[in-house]
């Protein structure tokens, strides 16, 4: 895997511990900033991690994606979540256990 990609796992799967959180999500834009985010889980507000750190993304005025990780014990990345990304210009997520391995 490209060691930017590899950052975006590592950030993604500290966010997720940190939090305690379902799931961690990292994303990197165009201009290679990374943005990171854990499941939101209120009564008001749910997204996911990869919503969250998209909506960052894109309120920090990105238009464009390049990559975007996301650490889960799912396995895989839900089907609104590719739709997002895919708006973006990213085909697919890079998905990753807990520990950190690849898993999709």
């Amino acid at each position: 895997m490209d060691p930017e990609d590899e950052k975006l796992v590592t950030l993604a799967r500290a966010t997720r511990a940190r939090t305690g959180a379902a799931e961690g999500a990292a994303v990197r834009d165009d201009m290679g900033r990374t943005y990171t985010a854990a499941t939101v889980a209120l009564r008001s507000l749910s997204l996911s991690a990869l919503q969250a750190a998209v909506a960052a993304a894109v309120a920090s005025g990105a238009q464009q994606l390049e990559a975007a990780a996301v650490v889960t014990d799912a396995g895989r990345v839900a089907g609104d979540d590719l739709r997002v990304l895919d708006e973006l210009g990213v085909a697919a997520a890079i998905v990753a256990d807990p520990s950190g391995a690849v898993v999709a």
